[in-house]
């Protein structure tokens, strides 16, 4: 059994229903995961989604700043919110679904960007993005008995050396400093995650979902970063048959700066 879900960065939901409409009618994942949706829960456009098959829709909203939400074909249950340093974000969102007699919980998040200057003493964002990271270290990719996992989102961090278009010159950069780095891979060590955009492509590969508005011509720079991300519990590894990154969908109408990435998988 055949089985999709995609994750995007929309930066703004209700400004960007127009590119969400075009990419669901083309590619048709069975769950679409969004970040920084910047919307309270009394206004998101759950219509649009629910007319073109996404009934069931769980989101975690603020007015202004943040918010995740997943939509999906497949039935949702166990809707679940963690609040992350306990500030009150909406960051983190998680629900169960089954296919293929396979039982998944998948968890969404938009870590915090982290300002500009990656010192905690004199940016306060950055101190919380660290501490942020340090609670995501306590999330197990097998935590709950006969449950497999699934964690998507912006994490606003790129740890390897070919997620950036140039390491040596971003190493002083936030999203991809050593600390958030390190911190990130710790995150997958102790909870035995599997990064699956890696799964299938080279370390010393060049892999972006991220290009800055700032760039006059970002296609033609292409001075990209991996802020978004896909992994599993080592089990749905094998049942990877791909990933796809729209690189396209950065030129849209209005787009944002990043862009849908979606995992295929054979249940």
């Amino acid at each position: 059994m055949s089985f999709s879900i995609t994750t995007w960065n929309i930066n703004s939901v209700r400004l960007r229903m127009p590119i969400v409409e075009q990419f669901v009618l083309k590619h048709k994942p069975d769950i679409l995961c969004l970040q920084e949706t910047k919307v309270p829960n009394e206004l998101f456009p759950a219509a649009p989604l629910r007319a073109m098959g996404y009934e069931h829709i769980i989101i975690h909203g603020q007015k202004g700043y943040h918010g995740v939400a997943i939509a999906s074909r497949i039935p949702l249950t166990e809707d679940h919110r963690q609040d992350y340093c306990k500030v009150g974000d909406a960051r983190h969102i998680s629900a169960v679904f089954e296919r293929g007699g396979r039982r998944v919980r998948l968890h969404n998040f938009y870590v915090p960007a982290g300002g500009d200057e990656p010192d905690r003493a004199i940016n306060p964002k950055f101190g919380h993005k660290l501490d942020f990271i340090e609670e995501m270290k306590l999330l197990k990719a097998n935590g709950e008995a006969n449950t497999s996992a699934i964690l998507v989102g912006d994490l606003n961090i790129a740890p390897l050396e070919h997620d950036v278009w140039s390491h040596k010159q971003l190493l002083k950069i936030v999203s991809h400093t050593p600390v958030e780095t390190e911190g990130l891979l710790e995150i997958m060590r102790r909870g035995a995650w599997l990064d699956l955009m890696r799964h299938h492509v080279p370390e010393n590969e060049k892999l972006y979902t991220w290009w800055s508005y700032r760039a006059k011509d970002w296609e033609a720079a292409d001075r990209g970063r991996r802020l978004d991300h896909i992994w599993s519990s080592q089990d749905l590894g094998p049942h990877l048959q791909r990933i796809e990154i729209l690189k396209e969908a950065r030129g849209w109408d209005r787009p944002s700066d990043h862009v849908p990435v979606t995992a295929h998988f054979d249940f």
